[in-house]
């Protein structure tokens, strides 16, 4: 697939490629579509246009995608400003981390690929069980606090991730395991990129911001990384899996 749809170098179709989902990007960062109700909590998908291009089209493309997303939320840090969103102005929290997530994000795809799916089947059943596990768990939570809207979400997750067991086996000869390894390593670059540079070069001040105790700087700084990690992992894994097959279909 990749020998096929990767191009190397700023190409006219990678420009393209490149302006259509930066702009899906900035528009997810500065409205509320760029959060989705996932089990109990809700994640970003932000970076979910940043794993796509990576993985479809290259490091490069992925690149310049991720620029795009950092730069969308140095503006947004500028443009609606909270407590926190000083850590945001710094390049080194808002753009760079962005940046790794299509360069490892790729390279991550091409490494899982080589393990060839007959080996990685049993894996990948597991990872859509423990999906689908946290999924009807989120329903159960939701029917519980009466929150039809964020049922409906997670029923539509689990029935995405019940279709790619069932299209992993059947249409996709075993080939989704590659991309939701790479799309967990670009959600996780993404995570701990972003917090553990706000952590190096503002954690008290950031703990302080949200008006904790500084000296839980990283108790906080931890907890805000699994909370917010485990989520955002599900939700990359189920969409970015069906949207790349998809694509893989049309190719």
């Amino acid at each position: 697939m990749n020998k096929m749809m990767v191009k190397k170098g700023l190409t006219t179709r990678n420009i393209t490629v490149i302006a259509l989902l930066g702009a899906l990007t900035a528009v997810l960062g500065m409205t509320p579509l760029g959060f989705i109700p996932i089990g109990p909590t809700r994640a970003t998908i932000m970076h979910i246009p940043v794993i796509v291009g990576s993985i479809v089209y290259g490091p490069v493309v992925g690149g310049f995608v991720g620029l795009i997303f950092g730069g969308s939320s140095l503006i947004n840090a500028l443009i609606n400003m909270t407590p926190v969103s000083f850590v945001f102005l710094n390049p080194l929290v808002s753009i760079v981390p962005r940046v790794l997530i299509g360069i490892g994000t790729y390279y991550a795809y091409e490494a899982v690929k080589k393990i060839g799916g007959d080996k990685t089947r049993g894996l990948l059943l597991i990872i859509c069980l423990a999906i689908a596990s946290y999924l009807i768990y989120g329903s159960y939570k939701t029917i519980l606090d009466k929150n039809w809207i964020n049922l409906g979400a997670n029923i539509i997750l689990l029935a995405l991730t019940l279709y790619i067991a069932y299209a992993a086996r059947t249409k996709y000869q075993d080939q989704s395991f590659e991309i939701v390894i790479a799309a967990a390593c670009g959600t996780l670059i993404n995570t701990l990129g972003v917090l553990s540079t706000i952590y190096f070069l503002y954690g008290e001040e950031f703990v302080a911001a949200m008006g904790k105790d500084i000296a839980m700087a990283r108790k906080i700084i931890f907890s805000i990384g699994l909370v917010n990690g485990l989520p955002e992992c599900i939700i990359a894994i189920i969409l970015v899996t069906n949207v790349v097959n998809k694509i893989k279909e049309l190719k």
